[in-house]
């Protein structure tokens, strides 16, 4: 059975930005926040910075430009 669709929400991105400054692994962090690896991936692309840093802030501001 399927795993219903979950929407991240700020405190998810907050514990992306989080977990991927400590260097944890995306596997790890679609576990703790209950989405799919791939969820991880493209919300990390759309998130990062021009250091390569993703921040919950910038990500949460694309959705809404």
């Amino acid at each position: 059975m399927r795993k219903p669709y979950k929407k991240l929400t700020y405190a998810d991105r907050q514990t992306i930005e989080r977990m991927s400054g400590q260097g944890i692994a995306p596997k790890a962090i679609a576990l703790e926040t209950g989405v799919h690896i791939a969820t991880i991936y493209r919300e990390m692309q759309r998130g990062t910075d021009a250091e390569g840093h993703y921040k919950a802030e910038l990500a949460q501001q694309a959705l809404f430009s």
